[in-house]
């Protein structure tokens, strides 16, 4: 998060404006304002550079672009240029630049940013209910309704400053990471929300990729997406990223949302999204049109509660297993969903708790079907400490179903990470170490096992990773004749401390007779000892 412009960088201006918020709601609430507030000055910040681009005026302000806008935005070509690259155009009157004008010189009007976000909204189906969840009329920012400006002003403005547009990497993305680590915490509660720290998505991203060629295009899904950053991270790895369609779905509105804006801030062509809001469990989704997948990516809510409904034993997603996951412990249901939708030819790969390695009942019986038809690749095992909201280690499962063998590649990278503050993160030698042994499937003393199907039998088809990955250090052997002489040297080094004792205590004097009696008891007693 390297942003910076007049000083100002990203993590500051959301400190800044969550300071804004701080005592109004509770700390996980403040995303709802923030992350609409970066994508409006996104989505605003980006036309007024492009207006002054049609205008040929270069290297322009926001301030200068905007003057412009305002001396030109009845001209029809314009307009039709604006709505040709965005699919939308904001009015003059309603960009970030003109409304923090009005912050700045204090006539700012909470409606004015309500009409922004409505016109936006009425532009196109892909625009529909972004700012939902940005209640600006919510007694929380302010009793009254110029207390709810006051807040709202504050929050423009301290976002203000921030250039976004030019800017490389992932904007919103990052701002969605930050606020979690850094408020989600404050507020004692646990959305639910998992956010992929971008080098586990990497990994992710980069395992189901390896030996594949998707210059012709592709397809990802993610039945658990999030803000979508996982599902993004594919366009860095794939030569024709605008090729990529992807399918997402998310049961949080909210997030489903910012899932969406993110999209937009990516430049992703509408006909190359298909997201839906909806349970992923309850019911299978997509059913029509393309339904399987070149590459599924999954970070799921771990150990989730679900229905578990008998019905779900004749969904074809689960029906080969005979048995159905926990009530308790939906994360094999996760994992079933999302190996139904994988192509034949295609490969998937989930974090999930380590326990999903091990745990027998409905969900043993699952892995050993699994194992059996061959459909688990490799199982790799990750830090502790790497995800903001929980501080168990996970392991990726990765999955096919055209293998020609059974075996799996065990990988323990537990131990291969950097601390930054109270997380662990892992460094890129780190991927590229995880992804060179994934490709090369050889054993590494202590780090990797290709582990064949009959000695996963033998140990009666449990995967914990240390069955088969021994990290096992041996104490080094202890030297009894250095010990012996370290301990003669100890003893003659004490012996020479006393005598220097004894001597120094044997010049002191008082003329109190009890003093000196017992001072010379104790030079006697030391004596002793020094014999």
């Amino acid at each position: 998060m390297a942003q910076e412009q007049e000083g100002i960088n990203l993590e500051n201006a959301l400190f800044n404006a969550a300071d804004v918020l701080r005592s109004k709601m509770d700390a996980n609430e403040y995303k709802n304002y923030l992350l609409g507030t970066i994508f409006y000055k996104y989505l605003s910040d980006s036309m007024l550079y492009y207006v002054a681009e049609l205008l040929e005026e270069e290297n322009v302000s926001l301030e200068e672009a905007q003057k412009l806008y305002e001396e030109n935005q009845d001209d029809p070509d314009l307009i039709d240029e604006l709505n040709l690259k965005f699919n939308y155009v904001i009015d003059a009157k309603n960009t970030y630049t003109n409304i923090l004008k009005t912050v700045n010189n204090h006539t700012f009007q909470i409606s004015q940013l309500g009409d922004a976000f409505n016109s936006i909204e009425s532009q196109g189906k892909e625009f529909e209910g972004l700012f939902d969840d940005y209640d600006l009329y919510s007694k929380r920012l302010g009793s009254t309704a110029q207390k709810q400006s006051d807040t709202i002003s504050g929050v423009l403005s301290a976002i203000g400053k921030l250039e976004i547009v030019k800017t490389p990497g992932d904007t919103l993305g990052d701002a969605y990471e930050y606020l979690i680590g850094q408020f989600a915490s404050e507020s004692g509660k646990k959305a639910g929300e998992f956010y992929t720290p971008q080098q586990v998505s990497e990994l992710l991203t980069r395992l189901t990729l390896v030996n594949k060629d998707y210059t012709d295009g592709m397809t990802v899904y993610d039945p658990t997406m999030g803000s979508g950053s996982l599902l993004l991270n594919f366009r860095k790895y794939v030569e024709r990223s605008e090729r990529i369609t992807y399918f997402g779905q998310e049961i949080n509105t909210s997030t489903y949302n910012l899932a969406r804006m993110n999209m937009i801030l990516h430049h992703v062509d509408i006909v190359n999204q298909k997201l839906r809001n909806g349970d992923t469990l309850d019911e299978d989704w997509p059913i029509e049109e393309i339904t399987n997948f070149d590459a599924v990516v999954m970070n799921p809510p771990y150990s989730y509660k679900w229905s578990a409904n008998t019905g779900f034993k004749d969904d074809p997603r689960f029906s080969a297993y005979g048995v159905l996951p926990p009530k308790s412990k939906a994360d094999y249901a996760f994992l079933l969903h999302g190996y139904y939708h994988l192509k034949h030819s295609g490969v998937m790969a989930i974090v999930l708790p380590h326990g999903i390695l091990f745990r027998g009942a409905a969900e043993g019986k699952i892995r050993k079907k699994l194992l059996e038809n061959g459909a688990i690749d490799a199982v790799i095992g990750l830090p502790a400490n790497l995800f903001y909201n929980t501080s168990i280690p996970t392991t990726i499962v990765v999955l096919k179903k055209d293998k020609q063998d059974r075996d799996v590649l065990f990988i323990d990278a537990s131990k291969d990470f950097r601390k930054v503050k109270t997380q662990n993160e892992l460094r890129d030698e780190d991927v590229e170490k995880i992804l060179t042994t994934y490709k090369e499937r050889k054993d590494i003393d202590k780090y990797a096992h290709l582990a064949s199907f009959d000695e996963i039998k033998e140990n009666e088809f449990n995967l914990n990773i240390p069955r088969y990955v021994d990290t096992f250090e041996p104490e080094p052997e202890i030297n009894l004749d250095e010990v012996s002489k370290e301990l003669r040297e100890t003893n003659e080094k004490i012996k020479e401390n006393e005598t220097e004792l004894i001597s120094m205590l044997k010049d002191l004097t008082s003329e109190d007779e009890k003093i000196m009696k017992d001072l010379n008891d104790f030079i006697s007693v030391l004596e002793e000892d020094v014999k």
